[in-house]
């Protein structure tokens, strides 16, 4: 595994944008690594993202990637924080697109199965989503807009 963390000022200055890249095995053991890595830049950062939100969609997308994705290579997560969002992104090996991910399903997914709700939760929390060719498969994203601080009362 390996991890590179860009914008090292991001921590002193919480308005600089902020990114994460790290290389994940391409097995289960990714899932919990990866949601951990999420909820990390996020706390760290006090990103004002739904961290929750930010770690199940960041679970399906790795879990996507390694049940779905051809081939035994590695599996890059990648996180990017702005002032206004967060997007995560998953690279793999394989370049076939992810079924519906963007565009709504022939129905609603039987609620007998075990599979089939993954891109519907990216698709309804996140406020985009998609996916693109890269040199060496394709990368799955989503983005969630950072939800402004309230302010107390004094």
């Amino acid at each position: 595994m390996t991890c590179s963390m860009n914008g090292p000022t991001a921590l002193q200055d919480p308005s600089a944008p902020a990114s994460w890249r790290i290389a994940l095995p391409h097995t289960a053991a990714a899932v919990p690594v990866a949601r951990a890595l999420v909820r990390t830049a996020l706390s760290e950062l006090a990103h004002g993202t739904d961290r929750d939100t930010a770690e199940l969609l960041t679970a399906e997308l790795v879990a996507n990637a390694v049940e779905h994705a051809a081939g035994d290579g590695p599996i890059e997560l990648v996180v990017e924080l702005s002032p206004s969002s967060c997007k995560v992104e998953v690279h793999d090996p394989d370049p076939a697109p992810p079924g519906d991910l963007t565009a709504p399903g022939f129905g609603e997914p039987d609620p007998w199965q075990e599979h089939g709700r993954g891109l519907l939760l990216i698709r309804a929390l996140s406020s985009a989503c998609g996916h693109r060719a890269t040199g060496s498969g394709k990368a799955v994203w989503f983005r969630l807009r950072t939800v402004p601080r309230q302010r107390r009362p004094a």
